[in-house]
């Protein structure tokens, strides 16, 4: 008997201690998946601060131009009326940041003929929604070049694209499916949305916390499953041969630079890089001035307005 007493007394141990560290694993997962999923929700929906603005008294005379959207919705972009059937430069302005921020871009390049375009993506500014940091917003832009090519007053064979960090990527993916891109300038681009998700959650600083950024990662992955297949942009590369192409950028976000200077040795030619200290929207205005020449100068040199008049 007291032999079976100490046997059922250490399986009752041994049942105590399994359910414990049970209890803490569960307890574990379930703290991680909060806080992995919190995080993830900050990242994908990000506080919107749609900026106001009055056409009717805005420099450049633009318009309001509307496009459908993959969700069956519509999207509501400004277009600047260049020279009668120049190019269109499409603007993609990038994560946490709206069509407003970049309006000194728009009007440099206007004031050389360009017609001008840009919206709002998906979760920024006036546009509802969560960011998917770039799959689905290179449909968006890809619906906004369609819907462009069917005006009178554009040159239908020939865009622009300039874009920073997301739209950087979404600029690169539809370079390299719509031969309509004639030139291409992207600041901070990335090869893959889960990159930008990375640099994010490592910001955060919570990828102290064990499990973490691959949690967060995995939510990400599991949100748009629907885009699985969806191949990085390094992939697509090789198709904007013979495309020029300027790739910029900022010692101030060192990881994007890092993947901009790597997507750069690995596409074809033509190709030029630019560094800068810091990224757009952190610029003085003498340095986002000189900044805004340089890409006027690369636009300008690769598909001028006047050149197939």
């Amino acid at each position: 008997m007291t032999i079976l007493s100490k046997l059922a007394s250490r399986r009752k141990q041994l049942a105590e201690l399994f359910t414990g560290i049970l209890v803490l694993a569960v307890f574990g997962l379930l703290s991680l998946s909060m806080v992995s999923g919190f995080l993830l929700y900050q990242i994908l929906r990000p506080a919107r601060t749609p900026a106001n603005f009055d056409l009717n008294i805005m420099m450049g005379h633009p318009q309001t131009f509307s496009f459908s959207v993959s969700d069956g919705g519509q999207r509501e972009g400004w277009f600047f009326p260049g020279l009668r059937r120049a190019p269109t430069i499409v603007v993609c302005h990038g994560y946490l940041s709206q069509r407003g921020d970049v309006l000194t871009l728009v009007t440099a390049l206007q004031d050389h003929e360009f017609n001008v375009f840009l919206f709002d993506f998906r979760g920024h500014g006036t546009s509802l929604g969560v960011t998917t940091l770039g799959y689905r917003e290179t449909q968006e832009l890809e619906s906004a070049i369609r819907t462009l090519a069917t005006r009178d007053d554009v040159d239908t064979q020939r865009f622009g694209l300039w874009g920073v960090d997301m739209g950087a990527y979404a600029a690169l993916e539809v370079a390299g499916s719509d031969r309509r891109i004639a030139a291409l300038a992207v600041d901070d681009a990335y090869n893959d949305p889960r990159d930008m998700l990375r640099m994010e959650v490592q910001k955060s600083g919570l990828t102290a916390l064990p499990f973490v950024l691959r949690a967060a990662d995995l939510g990400f992955r599991l949100v748009n499953y629907q885009f699985r297949q969806e191949l990085p942009v390094s992939a697509l590369l090789a198709r904007t041969k013979g495309m020029p192409k300027l790739f910029i950028e900022a010692d101030d976000r060192p990881a994007l630079a890092a993947e901009t200077r790597q997507l750069f040795g690995e596409a074809p030619g033509p190709k030029q890089t630019a560094r800068n200290g810091l990224g757009y929207r952190d610029m003085s205005d003498d340095d986002r001035k000189n900044y805004e020449n340089e890409i006027v100068t690369f636009f300008l040199q690769n598909m001028s307005p006047i050149a197939h008049r």
